[in-house]
C-alpha cells in the first residue's frame, strides 16, 4: 500500500521550509474520493452541485462584482462611482472584490477600498510571465507568490492580512492541487480561479474541496487531491451574443453594438441565467480596462448594477461574503448584520523606487514610510540590503 501524506503533514513539512529559500518539494495527497452528503456537512464541507439543497425557499440572489490586477489612481475613479446610491435590500451597502497584483498597485487606493467595506483578494506579487509560468509552478512558487503579497499589503496598505480571505490566479491557470495546496498553507477561505463552461445552465454553486469535484477544467489540470475546507467559488461562464463561452467579460469576443441598451440588454440576459433559474452566485469578472473598449461600456455597466437594485432580493456582495451564506444558507434575508465600516488610518506617502532586477523606476504609493527599493519576490518589504 502506497504512503499516503496527511493533509496536516504536510502543512507541518510547508512550515519547516522556512521563509527564505523555498526548495522544491514532491507531495503526496489524498486522492479526493466522490463526495458523501451524508458525511460533507456545513459549515465546513458542501458537495459541488447546482442545487443549494435544505429547505430554503427564498433564495436570494447574490452578485459578485470582482475586478482583477492592480488598483490605480486612474481605475479607482471607475470603483469609486459604480456604486453611487446603491443599497442592498437588507440596507447594507454592496461591496466589490478586488483580486489585486502588486506591481503598479497604489496601496492608499488599497487601503481607501478596505476601510470601504470592499474586500481585497489576492493575485500574486509579480502576476508571472504568461500562463506557462502558472502552469508549471510548484507549491513553493505559490507559496512565495501569494504569501509575499499577504505580507506587502499589511504593510503598505495598513491592512489586517486576516481580512484577506481570497486569491485568483493570473490567466486562470490552475495547475493540479498546488495552488489548491497553497491557498490552504497561507490560511486562505476559499480560491476564485476556476471557470467553467459546462455548468452554465444550471450555474455550478460554491463547494469545498473535500471530495471530487463535479466542475471541468477548461483551462489547466484539474485538482486532484482531498484539501479540507477550502472553499472554491468557482467562475460561471458568461456567452457573448452568438453563445460562445467567455469566463471573464473582457474575453468575450463577440459583442453587442457600442450602444447602453445593446450592452445593457445583454448583461441581463446573462444575469437571468441565474435569477431565473438556480439562483446560484452570478460572477460579474472583468478588468477595469473593459470599461475603455467603447464610449458605452461603463454608463452600461453602471445601469446594469443599477438594475439589479431595482430587484427586491438581489444582494451586491464580496465572494467571501458569499462564501458566508454558504457556511449557514438561510431562507429570506441572508445576513443578521451589515459589515463593519473600518476606520481609515493611512498617512499617504509618494515613493519613488528602483526595481533590484532592471532597474526602472516605479513610483509607490504607500501608507507607511517608503521601503528602500521596489518591493518584489524574496524582498516583500522592499529592504536595502548591501547587495541593492
Amino acid at each position: 500500500m502506497k504512503a499516503v501524506i496527511k493533509f496536516l503533514v504536510l502543512l507541518e513539512l510547508l512550515q519547516q521550509l522556512g521563509a527564505a529559500k523555498f526548495p522544491r518539494t514532491e507531495l503526496k495527497l489524498e486522492i479526493a474520493e466522490p463526495c458523501d452528503s451524508q458525511k460533507c456537512l456545513l459549515p465546513n464541507c458542501r458537495c459541488s452541485d447546482v442545487k443549494l439543497g435544505g429547505l430554503i425557499k427564498n433564495i436570494p440572489q447574490f452578485v459578485t462584482v470582482t475586478f482583477d490586477d492592480a488598483v490605480t489612481a486612474l481605475n479607482y475613479e471607475y470603483f469609486d462611482k459604480i456604486f453611487e446610491n446603491i443599497r442592498n435590500p437588507d440596507g447594507c451597502s454592496p461591496s466589490a472584490t478586488f483580486y489585486f497584483s502588486h506591481e503598479y498597485t497604489d496601496y492608499t487606493k488599497i487601503h481607501k477600498l478596505w476601510a470601504e467595506g470592499h474586500e481585497l483578494a489576492l493575485h500574486s506579487m509579480t502576476h508571472g510571465d504568461g500562463t506557462t509560468y502558472w502552469k508549471e509552478a510548484t507549491v513553493d512558487v505559490f507559496v512565495k507568490e501569494f504569501g509575499q503579497q499577504l505580507e506587502t499589503v499589511e504593510h503598505f496598505a495598513k491592512i489586517d492580512k486576516r481580512d484577506i480571505k481570497g486569491m485568483r490566479i493570473p490567466h486562470l491557470q490552475i495547475s493540479g492541487n498546488n495552488s489548491f495546496v497553497a491557498a490552504k498553507h497561507l490560511g486562505l477561505l476559499y480560491d476564485s480561479s476556476w471557470p467553467t463552461t459546462r455548468y452554465t445552465s444550471p450555474p455550478l454553486w460554491p463547494y469545498t474541496l473535500d471530495y471530487k469535484s463535479i466542475q471541468d477544467c477548461p483551462i489547466g489540470e484539474c485538482p486532484s487531491a482531498s484539501i479540507q475546507g477550502l472553499w472554491e467559488n468557482p467562475l460561471v461562464n458568461w456567452e457573448d451574443i452568438k453563445g460562445y463561452k467567455c469566463a471573464m467579460l473582457d474575453a468575450c469576443i463577440h459583442m453587442p453594438n457600442d450602444s447602453v441598451k445593446d450592452i445593457l440588454d445583454w448583461m441581463i440576459h446573462n444575469f437571468n441565467r441565474h435569477y431565473s433559474g438556480n439562483r446560484a452566485p452570478f460572477g460579474v469578472y472583468l478588468h477595469s480596462a473593459w470599461f475603455q473598449k467603447g464610449d458605452n461600456y461603463y454608463e452600461a455597466f453602471k445601469e446594469f448594477i443599477r438594475h439589479l437594485n431595482r430587484q427586491p432580493d438581489v444582494y451586491l456582495v464580496s465572494a467571501s461574503r458569499v462564501i458566508e451564506y454558504m457556511q449557514d444558507p438561510v431562507d429570506g434575508k441572508p445576513f443578521k448584520s451589515c459589515p463593519k465600516k473600518r476606520e481609515r488610518t493611512c498617512n499617504p506617502k509618494m515613493c519613488q523606487l528602483r526595481k533590484i532586477d532592471s532597474g526602472e523606476v516605479r513610483y509607490m504609493n504607500v501608507c507607511s514610510t517608503c521601503p528602500g527599493v521596489y518591493p518584489w519576490l524574496d524582498n516583500p518589504h522592499g529592504l536595502k540590503t548591501k547587495k541593492n
